[in-house]
């Protein structure tokens, strides 16, 4: 039997995070193939942590610094390891090439942390964006290291190549999927344009570019849509709401913070249209590809967009400026024709961008091709590779071994 083995940073989250949602959609296609997926993970669970025992994925707790993972992962013996994000790798990546030297390593970089991270400074400090930095360092040597690293964005992908030179064979670009089958428009498209109300934000508040967006729209943005439309609210939803959002509530200024949502899809089936500001952020926006399959045309800025779509059609709008943003909100809110021409390309706009079939047999015939191909067992010899794990051993091993020591001092 194939054996995947995922080391998760998190537990899966997939209704409050696209990383979880991601995640959750990786997993289907590897179980699809036939592999017996386990996955294990250090972290604490919380109240919306997926229960993979009940699509029949073994989940193991892990202990950090500790050898009992190496016990545990010889005993396994996995075909493939999946690090979830570069510091997974450099945690467990050395455990596992020293006990099962055979298994393909994949890393799923979620989004390139280092382009968030460049993008976050920049905007802070009002200077250009710098993608070499000190996590760019880590977050590349973790890929150089593993055999294949899934990337989410096809502008993530452009810059490891142009930047950073990352050869081909390292990259494979693997969008959020969707699957025509379990699609059925005329019940995901209701309730209609006359049926719907009101403006929508969503996004985990714990994560910056979304805390960031929210203050952006309530300073910036809503004043002047609540000028024009003012019987018209927007409601912010969101997993991890805490007193700094709580205290941005203001029912007379139409801005109402409303909490977790449970079900994306359902909740945003009740807007006429997804507002999404952001001005920093890396990866695809998860939010907006929900939007997308509940027929809610989106507001976006360059970031939210970037990577979203080809050939420049879009869901909805893109534009920067705050004034100009607001202005063709509520043209989009307002204009009836225009919102149902939007909401009408969904099913066309998934297809060509996130078709299920396409991905999924892109990354699994390259799983194959990288295990049968010569090319693999050479990579294994290549001094370059070798000289990133003789540091990452000495780095993050011994590092890890003496913290293990310590704790049980």
């Amino acid at each position: 039997m194939k054996k995947l083995l995922v080391i998760g940073k998190n537990w899966p989250e997939p209704n409050t995070t696209a990383a979880g949602y991601r995640m959750i959609q990786l997993l289907r296609v590897f179980q699809e193939d036939a592999y017996q997926i386990h996955f294990s993970c250090a972290a604490t669970k919380s109240e919306f942590s997926k229960d993979l025992n009940a699509l029949h994925i073994i989940e193991k707790s892990i202990i950090l610094n500790d050898s009992s993972f190496d016990d545990y992962v010889k005993e396994l013996q996995p075909n493939i390891v999946l690090y979830d994000r570069f510091m997974t790798e450099e945690q467990y990546g050395w455990r596992c090439r020293e006990h099962v030297p055979k298994a393909i390593h994949i890393l799923d970089t979620e989004d390139l942390h280092f382009l968030r991270k460049a993008r976050e400074e920049a905007f802070k400090n009002r200077e250009q964006v710098n993608v070499f930095n000190e996590t760019a360092m880590r977050e590349i040597a973790a890929i150089y290291r593993c055999d294949l690293s899934i990337i989410i964005s096809k502008v993530e992908m452009a810059l490891l190549k142009k930047t950073f030179q990352v050869p081909d064979s390292k990259l494979i670009y693997v969008p959020f999927l969707f699957k025509t089958s379990e699609y059925q428009k005329k019940d995901k498209c209701l309730p209609s344009f006359q049926e719907r109300r009101h403006f929508i934000m969503i996004g985990n508040s714990l994560h910056r570019p979304n805390y960031d967006a929210v203050l952006h729209m309530k300073m910036d943005i809503w004043p002047s849509i609540k000028k024009q439309l003012p019987g018209v609210e927007i409601h912010i939803y969101g997993a991890y709401q805490n007193e700094k959002i709580n205290q941005l509530h203001n029912k007379e200024q139409g801005f109402i913070i409303k909490g977790f949502a449970p079900s994306a899809m359902d909740t945003l089936k009740k807007y006429r249209v997804l507002m999404a500001p952001l001005r920093f952020g890396a990866g695809l926006k998860g939010k907006i590809f929900d939007a997308m399959l509940s027929c809610t045309p989106v507001a976006m800025t360059a970031i939210a967009s970037e990577g979203m779509f080809n050939d420049e059609k879009l869901y909805g709008f893109e534009e920067n400026d705050p004034l100009d943003y607001a202005h063709k909100c509520v043209v989009l809110y307002t204009s009836e024709s225009e919102w149902n021409n939007i909401s009408d390309t969904n099913e066309e706009l998934l297809k060509d961008n996130y078709d299920y079939n396409t991905f999924a047999k892109a990354l699994l015939n390259r799983v194959v091709s990288i295990k049968d191909n010569d090319l693999y067992i050479e990579s294994k010899d290549d001094f370059f590779i070798k000289m990133l794990n003789y540091h990452s051993d000495r780095a993050y091993k011994y590092l890890s071994k003496w913290i293990g020591v310590k704790a049980q001092l």
